[in-house]
């Protein structure tokens, strides 16, 4: 398929799931930021392990075992290059975002943060780039800080410039905003965090199914991802950190793989990235999250970008004609997702509606209730979209909504 002409009706075709039928009515789903659907061939290759090569890795020497080692390794390869990493000891694998910046809040900051010591996130994180923060907080007495955003949903890199001190340890940002799909100036803002001499973590787990990641270009500490959220399995993800700090850390977790040797005396830890992938990992998982990168690449992010940008100007537009409806979340860069309320209505009510039509929206706080609580709003309907989208699903989104708020109102 190439780059430059797409026929993204042919995207849409390689997804089986589409054919479902909802409550008598052909399936919209527009709940990617949650979890994404997935292309014929990530089902494949995850059927494929299981049917032909399915052995642990890293331990057998019989075919097999080398076979599924083989593939394993080469899916961080392709994650390595997906990221353009340095190295592939720079990728570790982990069952998605959250535990990635559990390890980091684990494994690097409690070694190098002291009581007094500070973290900044912004208003608009994911609750896992909050608690696990708050954890420490209440740990070790470090000061949590929070960069607030603007009626836009926007953050200030000034305000970021005033708040960063020597006391400043860490900034963690979300690149994309999953309940406003916000995109955050992340090279920017990790120039802003080295000024001081602290490191940046990256929640990449809204921004990777939509956009090129260069983390050698962005000069991010960390960055991390999950595979379900861009057409990959559930249950794995990805851990980027930069080689020199992943030397340091201890590991987040004991056990099988991520030792060298092991006595009752003492324990000598494996080489990067393995210090940090204890136990059979999620063999299948990376080997899908493989075939996940092969359909994006293929497809172009650039190509993808363009397609969901198009969508989001014209749900947008249409939204807005719509007497009653907010638009929760107008950054001037954003990515494909759309929240929004309607007065009178709550969102959970909305959506339910919506569902006899065949329309799967998520109607919820989005697991950011600090944003629903800057926008005084309980809840809001989110439309987050991905390749499979077009502009049908658009039309059948507003005329469920009109018919939903003519039952409600």
């Amino acid at each position: 398929m190439s780059k430059n002409s797409v026929d993204f009706a042919q995207v849409r075709a390689q997804f089986p799931i589409l054919e479902v039928v909802e409550n008598g009515f052909p399936l919209v789903y527009l709940d990617s930021g949650a979890t994404s659907q997935k292309p014929q061939r990530v089902i494949d290759a995850v059927t494929q392990y299981y049917r032909e090569e399915n052995a642990n890795v890293h331990r057998g020497v019989y075919g097999l075992s080398e076979r599924a080692t083989e593939k394993y390794e080469g899916a961080r390869e392709k994650v390595r290059t997906f990221l353009n990493a340095k190295s592939t000891k720079e990728i570790v694998f982990v069952r998605g975002t959250t535990e990635a910046i559990n390890l980091v809040a684990h494994s690097w900051v409690s070694e190098n943060l002291t009581e007094g010591d500070e973290v900044i996130v912004t208003e608009m994180e994911h609750h896992s780039n909050i608690v696990p923060w708050q954890l420490l907080r209440d740990k070790l007495g470090i000061r949590l800080t929070v960069l607030r955003m603007n009626q836009k949903g926007e953050i200030c890199l000034n305000a970021l410039k005033g708040l960063v001190s020597e006391k400043t340890k860490m900034v963690s940002v979300t690149h994309m905003s999953n309940a406003l799909g916000t995109i955050n100036p992340v090279k920017e803002m990790a120039e802003i965090a080295h000024s001081v001499g602290a490191k940046i973590m990256v929640d990449g787990a809204q921004a990777t199914p939509h956009m090129s990641v260069d983390v050698q270009d962005l000069d991010c500490d960390f960055y991390a991802f999950s595979g379900h959220k861009m057409y990959g399995p559930t249950g794995i993800g990805v851990l980027y950190a930069k080689e020199a700090l992943l030397e340091k850390m201890a590991p987040y977790q004991g056990g099988g793989d991520m030792i060298y040797s092991v006595s009752f005396d003492k324990t000598e830890y494996n080489v990067l990235p393995y210090k940090f992938e204890a136990g059979t990992p999620h063999i299948s998982g990376a080997i899908g999250l493989a075939a996940a990168i092969d359909f994006l690449n293929e497809v172009g992010l650039d190509n993808l970008a363009r397609h969901e940008h198009a969508l989001l100007e014209y749900a947008t537009e249409q939204l807005s004609q719509i007497d009653g409806l907010r638009i929760i979340g107008q950054a001037e860069n954003k990515g494909g997702v759309i929240s929004f309320v309607l007065d009178g209505v709550h969102p959970h009510d909305m959506a339910t509606l919506m569902d006899q039509d065949g329309i799967a929206v998520r109607a919820s706080h989005h697991c950011a209730m600090p944003v629903m609580q800057h926008f005084n709003v309980p809840a809001t309907i989110r439309a987050s979209f991905g390749a499979y989208n077009n502009f049908e699903d658009i039309d059948r989104l507003i005329a469920s909504i009109n018919d939903a708020k003519e039952m409600l109102l």
